[in-house]
């Protein structure tokens, strides 16, 4: 027998026995497809599957539109996920977490894609994830234009996944909130988190995990586990906000915003100050949520460290005159917010 022959008779390897089902991708884009279709408006030129998401960019009610975009991740909130087998709130995290980093660039959302990888495709849990996609993109009125799932053996543990997404917003160019706008004198006004958000978890599992399980339920919780305070949502901003400008004018009555992520208050909100300003924070001006404290106790984390790696409480901060401050949080709480004015802007 040849060796031509020999080989002819052996069973080659299949991409399947390589570890990639590209029958489960199929099967995952057939069933998603009506989900997606569900955030898509006018302005979306496309279907699902081309080979790239199709937009109408015209805006001819603005003057100098001006495009924002952000990439960002879940991070390791999606071990927490995976060890729960809950999966449909991470894809909820990431498209908010966007929504919110161009919101303080004073933008709404036009359009997302996202980038869903994975050691072994479970199509449940792909469907799951991507449905928190579609719901986050619904509620802030944003298409989901286009994705890519990656099946990668070898990269990934066979139940692990991650996640990426990229949004793109637009602003007219004199509504941009710039850091030339902020002043000394200008007092923060903070408005709630759902809990951790989308940062700190590696420091918070490390944390956690050495004391309780996921399921334990702690009395400080008041009956949620663990996982229940963990996986939280991370919660969009855009509705809010939105609302306030279109009573109060951004770089006159509402200097700048902050999105509180990793780095903490003081890290992000200096990020929209400019020379020679600094913040006073007052850190007893709100009550934390007690996952924070459960974090701290379990892990005997020092108190910088929690500043630097956790919200605390505070999910986004406007930065405001001091003279518009009683208008703009009795407006906040008409709108049933609970706004905290947590400091001011210094001299450095």
């Amino acid at each position: 027998m040849t060796e031509e022959v020999r080989m002819q008779q052996q069973p080659g390897l299949t991409y399947a026995q390589a570890g990639v089902n590209i029958d489960a991708g199929e099967e995952l884009v057939r069933r998603i497809k009506p989900l997606v279709r569900k955030t898509f408006n006018d302005r979306v030129l496309t279907d699902i599957g081309g080979f790239g998401g199709l937009f109408d960019a015209r805006f001819p009610a603005m003057k100098f539109p001006v495009l924002v975009s952000s990439t960002d991740g879940v991070g390791t909130k999606i071990k927490v996920a995976i060890e729960a087998n809950k999966h449909d709130t991470v894809g909820q995290d990431l498209v908010n977490h966007c929504v919110n980093d161009i919101l303080v660039c004073g933008a709404r959302p036009l359009f997302f894609l996202d980038y869903f990888a994975s050691g072994k495709l479970d199509v449940d849990v792909g469907e799951a994830v991507i449905a928190g996609f579609v719901k986050a993109c619904s509620e802030n009125q944003c298409a989901l234009i286009g994705g890519e799932t990656a099946e990668m053996p070898g990269m990934y543990a066979e139940k692990d996944y991650d996640l990426a997404g990229t949004i793109v917003g637009v602003v007219e160019r004199d509504r941009m909130f710039r850091r030339e706008s902020v002043s000394e004198g200008d007092v923060l006004i903070g408005l709630p988190s759902t809990g951790l958000h989308t940062n700190g978890y590696s420091l918070a599992r490390k944390a956690l995990l050495s004391r309780y399980t996921l399921d334990a339920a702690p009395s400080e919780l008041h009956g949620a586990t663990i996982a229940d305070a963990l996986l939280r949502v991370h919660r969009s901003y855009l509705s809010p906000v939105a609302r306030l400008l279109e009573r109060f004018e951004p770089g006159k009555e509402i200097r700048a915003l902050s999105h509180i992520t990793g780095g903490g208050i003081v890290g992000n909100t200096s990020r929209v100050l400019g020379e020679r300003l600094a913040l006073a924070i007052d850190w007893q001006a709100w009550q934390r949520p007690p996952i924070f404290d459960l974090i701290q106790e379990a892990g005997m984390v020092p108190e910088d460290d929690m500043r630097r790696a956790f919200n605390l409480g505070i999910g986004l901060i406007l930065i405001v005159p001091k003279v518009c401050e009683q208008a703009i949080t009795h407006a906040l709480q008409e709108i049933g917010e609970r706004p905290i004015t947590i400091g001011a802007i210094v001299r450095a």
